[in-house]
């Protein structure tokens, strides 16, 4: 069995556990409709989407009414978050590490949304090749942006939030991406506020 990385066991444990307490509420759900509405808003019919690291699916929820005819799937590793996000009936969820998920099937769109600055550096190759190798379409990532590199203090924690430009490097990584759209959610907005994101809506070329 693979031993897990040092974020994997942060994320899975006692800390995780504080995140689902303290990420609750309609309005979550409200500013992530406003903000999958226009990431969303230049891709095809959607019938299938993944999102790799759902907690407790407030993204899943807003996906949920805006994509009402999409089949909607979810990797978590939190055991709480997992337990919460598959009592709302709207999603199958696969309890375990990104990295993990099995590659048997592909979906229109794949999704990360505050997860891979999460993740370690060296970690980021092995999720860049699970968003892409298990989408047929479309990648979506909403994550913080910096034009270099950069780590960030998290809570007190070190070594578990960096900011980076992601999008630039699947672009860089994988020849057959084409940017599709790009846009910015603001923490200051005053109807939908959110954390700063930057979102990048990635189109495999045919």
């Amino acid at each position: 069995m693979r031993e897990l990385s040092e974020q994997e066991v942060f994320w899975q444990g006692e800390f995780g556990d504080e995140y689902v307490a303290r990420n609750q509420g309609q309005a979550l759900i409200a500013a992530n409709l406003a903000l999958f509405s226009k990431a969303l808003a230049r891709t095809a019919r959607l019938d299938s989407l993944l999102e790799l690291g759902t907690n407790t699916g407030n993204n899943l929820r807003a996906l949920h009414q805006l994509l009402p005819g999409c089949a909607l799937q979810g990797v978590e590793i939190n055991a709480k978050a997992c337990e919460q996000v598959r009592a709302l009936g709207i999603a199958q969820v696969w309890q375990g590490s990104l990295f993990d998920f099995p590659r048997e099937q592909s979906f229109e769109l794949t999704l990360s949304k505050g997860v891979l600055i999460h993740l370690a550096p060296e970690l980021l190759p092995a999720a860049y090749a699970q968003l892409y190798e298990l989408s047929r379409r479309y990648i979506l990532i909403a994550e913080y942006y910096n034009p270099v590199p950069v780590e960030v203090s998290y809570r007190g924690n070190s070594g578990k939030l960096f900011k980076r430009d992601f999008a630039g490097e699947m672009l860089d990584r994988y020849s057959d991406l084409q940017l599709l759209d790009y846009g910015f959610s603001y923490r200051r907005d005053p109807q939908f506020p959110t954390d700063d994101i930057n979102w990048f809506l990635l189109e495999k070329r045919p």
